[in-house]
């Protein structure tokens, strides 16, 4: 189980109270999201009841007079495989009272958490039997639009371009944000047609995703979890493993098409005529050329579809690019190659 940001420290904080809960279970990584308001009448007695109270009159809020809570988010991501873990931690943290009750139903009978992704129905019999706890379904393509459009509208410094290691902010105006490509990459790969509010189509997408990276990643190397292999990859030298170019055309450019030498000919390519084992390649080199290999066709893929409905940007998001640096590079030189 790995934890990100702040929910590393959990542990070591005062207890604060926890509000609000989600889940996404997707095929490959369960991400989970809490908030923890913390006040002066933060204590360690809370029972069951009295959060689920607290946290139901927080639900049963309307119209324009929203509270305003003062905490932090916490977030955390565990193998799918590893489920158990993710159930542990929720039991150990309490977290599953930061879900919800239905309001037809006694405080003791319906304990809801909002989940989505395909887990939220393959898991929920799972959920109920651990915790007690129903899984409350949403749409993840809407959960995706949703929070996307509401970043971008209201976040600062949300969107940025990534190109030669250098980051660079992109000020959205949200009255001329749509239309707009949005290519998420979890385990797969969904490129989604964004027109407006609510308005989207899913128009293409590819098999070859974050989790393709992982599984072949993990029979090539090794390694035994995705940041493992990331990691590795940093090291490596993809030019051992992939044919270029220049070693087609004796280290010179094709210059009548635009193509450098050092241009990817075919990934992999010179695991045909080196005569060499796998055991006789580097696992960083591998694991550098598999990277690229799968940035490289889904930036261009992306690009195409952008062209294909003559739409002027595309957002990446997912946790395949989390600030990976490397790979956010890679993805950009696809796209622009074209």
């Amino acid at each position: 189980m790995d934890h990100l940001a702040d929910a590393s420290n959990q542990n070591s904080q005062p207890q604060t109270q926890i509000s609000h809960l989600a889940l996404d279970i997707g095929g490959s990584l369960i991400k989970l999201v809490y908030f923890c308001r913390y006040s002066d009448s933060c204590r360690d007695d809370y029972d069951d009841d009295e959060l689920r109270s607290q946290n139901d009159s927080l639900c049963s809020k309307r119209g324009n007079s929203r509270p305003v809570l003062e905490g932090r988010l916490h977030f955390a991501k565990f193998e799918t495989s590893k489920i158990n873990d993710c159930l542990e931690f929720l039991r150990s943290m309490k977290l599953r009272i930061g879900g919800f009750h239905e309001s037809t139903a006694p405080l003791s009978d319906k304990i809801f958490i909002k989940a989505t992704g395909g887990g939220a129905y393959k898991f929920a019999d799972l959920f109920k039997e651990k915790l007690g706890v129903s899984l409350d379904k949403e749409d993840e393509m809407e959960c995706l639009v949703t929070g996307s459009n509401f970043l971008l509208k209201a976040v600062h410094q949300e969107a940025f371009t990534y190109l030669d290691s250098q980051k660079e902010f992109v000020q959205i105006d949200p009255n001329d944000l749509y239309p707009y490509l949005l290519v998420n990459i979890g385990s797969g790969v969904s490129m989604i047609k964004v027109d407006g509010d609510g308005k989207f189509e899913r128009v293409s997408g590819t098999s070859l995703g974050g989790g393709t990276f992982w599984g072949l990643g993990r029979l090539l190397t090794k390694c035994k979890n995705f940041d493992e292999l990331l990691e590795l990859s940093h090291q490596g030298n993809n030019r051992v493993v992939d044919m270029l170019v220049g070693d087609i055309y004796g280290g010179t450019d094709y210059a009548k098409f635009g193509l450098s030498s050092t241009t990817i000919a075919s990934s992999f390519g010179k695991a045909i005529s080196d005569n060499k084992e796998l055991d006789d390649y580097q696992p960083e080199d591998v694991s550098r050329s598999l990277l690229r290999m799968i940035s490289n066709n889904i930036g261009q893929i992306s690009y195409l579809n952008a062209l294909r409905f003559g739409l002027k940007r595309i957002f990446f998001a997912g946790f395949f690019i989390r600030g990976h640096a490397y790979t956010m590079d890679t993805i950009s030189v696809a796209v622009n190659f074209w």
